[in-house]
């Protein structure tokens, strides 16, 4: 996405780990996150960063027993991430060289602790998008409004897309996920000329019934922002759209991300948002809007800040991002 500022559609800042927070009707769902020993050390990092909340924090799994390998820093085609961003512009990106992951896992393990359970992984935008202006910019409606279909998303002042760096992580994410047992798939992933628009991502998720719903960004804002932020849906009820049903589950999501994200990347939620805890709620986003099943998007950093970008471009970071991901979803979906 490409941001500047606080976000028009944002509902109110939520308050600091530590601090009350009023709750809507039928918002009083609270995640009691039962940390056993060998996640205290994930905890306390939490704790440093912003300090207990009034729930309690953010769901950490165990630090997993992994070996890290050349292996584990590679997308889920098995083929070595790219060391350097392309030398291409943010109007005209370079096509990237990885195959298309599978939807197919060919190693996931029978009886994994996640088998049974589908997670759609939402890569935000399209490397094509850029040849489809004409089709990107056709109006959809989200239920409060109309927005258009798409956007091309925001790019490093190097020309490293956000559309290239989503499907890297989204299919390091899909590798990680299906090693667990889960069933993956992808709204896209650069096998359709654009899109789809962001009413059809939010079909994709609902039709799949699928368990839960990760919409991987990258931000645009000004230098000198910097940090992740995670998104959840506000309550809508108009037209089309009724998140009713998932904004609890959809906030236990997004909570369980950010604590696991932290604890793998060691980064911190966003200086420019006046949330402290990591977690926006927006009430203008149609893949929020028109879900049906939990559903939250992660800004994973800001490309144009020299800092951020340093780390969305390093193959080694984009494997923990995806790690915090996995550990996240894993956390949820495991209850």
């Amino acid at each position: 996405m490409s941001y500047d500022g606080r976000y028009p559609h944002a509902e109110p800042p939520e308050p600091e780990f530590g601090q009350p927070r009023r709750r809507g009707r039928g918002n009083a769902l609270i995640v009691v996150a039962a940390l056993v020993p060998t996640a205290l050390a994930g905890w306390l990092v939490w704790q440093a960063m912003s300090g207990p909340e009034g729930d309690q924090p953010p769901k950490v799994l165990p630090l997993p027993s992994r070996t890290t390998t050349a292996a584990a820093a590679q997308g889920a085609t098995g083929a070595p991430a790219p060391s350097a961003p392309p030398s291409t512009t943010p109007s005209a990106p370079a096509k990237s060289t990885q195959s298309a992951a599978p939807d197919a896992p060919d190693d996931r393990p029978v009886g994994g602790p996640l088998s049974g359970r589908t997670v759609v992984v939402d890569p935000g935008h399209n490397p094509g998008n850029f040849r489809h202006t004409r089709e990107i910019n056709r109006q959809v409606n989200i239920g409060t409004n109309s927005k258009e279909c798409d956007t091309t998303g925001t790019a490093s002042n190097a020309g490293y897309t956000e559309a290239e760096f989503t499907l890297d992580v989204s299919r390091r994410l899909k590798s990680l996920l299906e090693k667990q047992g889960a069933t993956v798939k992808f709204t896209q992933n650069a096998d359709r000329p654009f899109g789809p628009c962001i009413d059809e991502r939010a079909r994709i998720g609902n039709e799949a019934k699928a368990d839960a719903v990760l919409s991987i960004h990258a931000d645009g804002s000004s230098a000198g922002h910097r940090g992740f932020h995670v998104i959840l849906p506000a309550r809508v009820k108009s037209g089309a759209a009724d998140t009713s049903s998932i904004v609890g589950p959809s906030r236990v999501l997004g909570e369980a991300i950010v604590g696991n994200f932290v604890r793998e990347t060691g980064d911190r939620p966003a200086n420019y948002l006046g949330a402290p805890n990591g977690l926006v709620v927006r009430r203008d986003l149609g893949g929020l809007n028109l879900s049906t099943v939990p559903k939250v998007f992660i800004e994973c950093g800001n490309m144009r800040d020299s800092k951020d970008i340093a780390l969305l471009t390093d193959p080694s970071w984009r494997q923990k991002a995806a790690q915090g991901m996995a550990d996240g979803i894993s956390a949820f979906l495991k209850g």
